[in-house]
């Protein structure tokens, strides 16, 4: 596979900036189809973005000799439909966070890929971003020293500018999303604590609704322990006052502490007292270094960038914080 030729299933609000355009700006990737539900929308977005091709069936879209390889934007209920049906006919697929409703879901996609022998690929992509290399780096680096424990913050009022606006709030959908907020936000988070701290020992947490005009759960804690000890603790609030809106992750080690905004810009490393900050700028399409890891890995040239297996983790831990495999 030299050029990889991509057709997008959802070519909804998150591939205008976040990951569409990406597609035409990394080498040997090309973006020539785009499927949405409705047929007026799809052409609409092809013709903005000038993707030659448009469909309003995803079976069209997968079947299209031309397309190559598939990118599933779609809400987290279609992927696993999607992505097996992309699989199955030999096409590689790069699908959204989070890799689907629940665990069992997401394995069916892991089992799947083994099935066909196609490549899959889970859009973890703030793993691939600098600011969270660096973090990595700093950690490879003992620059804190030997990591204690993680202690991370999401507090969000109803009205928070960091949830992504739709048409339709599918996210508070469970039926659609998974289980509201907490499963849109959260995987970015919990993805990269196992990419910076391995394997899972053991973990809990407890998830309850406090608002009662919403159906899903707002407020979501959860406690892991990895196998080199490290413990983490979380909190997700999506019914919090506006002034007290915060995205905080601290990694506290033996010689200091690490202090960063997941859907920030900025990092703070604090060492015997003294603090330093070191800030990045944002980038223009938040999936473009993912993006190009995956064509690498499409072309055979580099390793997967986030497996199946690598994603249904994050699966299993979101699964187990709100009670869903109990």
């Amino acid at each position: 596979m030299n050029e990889i030729k991509w057709g997008i299933i959802g070519c909804g609000d998150v591939t205008e900036v976040k990951s569409g355009p990406a597609f035409n700006k990394v080498p040997h990737s090309k973006l020539v189809a785009v499927m949405r539900r409705d047929a007026a929308k799809a052409e609409d977005y092809a013709k903005r973005h000038g993707v030659p091709k448009w469909y309003s069936n995803a079976s069209d879209l997968i079947n299209d000799p031309e397309v190559n390889a598939i990118y599933i934007a779609t809400p987290p209920l279609q992927h696993e439909e999607y992505t097996i049906a992309a699989l199955a006919a030999g096409k590689p697929v790069y699908v959204e966070k989070p890799m689907a409703l629940n665990g069992q879901a997401a394995q069916n996609m892991a089992n799947a890929a083994h099935q066909y022998g196609v490549k899959l690929v889970v859009a973890h992509y703030r793993r691939s971003q600098p600011l969270f290399l660096k973090i990595k780096s700093l950690l490879a680096a003992n620059t804190i020293g030997e990591v204690r424990f993680v202690d991370l913050k999401m507090l969000q009022p109803k009205a928070s500018n960091i949830i992504a606006n739709s048409e339709e709030n599918w996210r508070i959908n469970p039926a659609i999303s998974g289980g509201g907020l907490f499963h849109d936000l959260a995987p970015h988070q919990l993805d990269l604590m196992l990419y910076y701290f391995g394997e899972v020992k053991q973990f809990n947490g407890l998830a309850n609704k406090k608002d009662p005009t919403e159906p899903v759960e707002d407020l979501v804690t959860g406690h892991i322990l990895f196998e080199n000890g490290v413990v983490f603790n979380g909190l997700w609030c999506f019914s919090a006052p506006q002034n007290e809106q915060t995205d905080l992750c601290e990694i506290y080690g033996s010689k200091g502490k690490i202090s960063f905004s997941i859907f920030g810009q900025f990092i703070k490393v604090n060492l015997n007292g003294e603090e330093e900050s070191i800030n990045f700028e944002p980038l223009p399409h938040v999936e473009q270094p993912m993006i190009e890891q995956v064509v690498a890995y499409f072309r055979g040239e580099s390793e997967n960038p986030c497996s199946a297996e690598e994603a249904l983790k994050t699966m299993k831990l979101m699964d187990g914080f709100t009670s869903k495999n109990n």
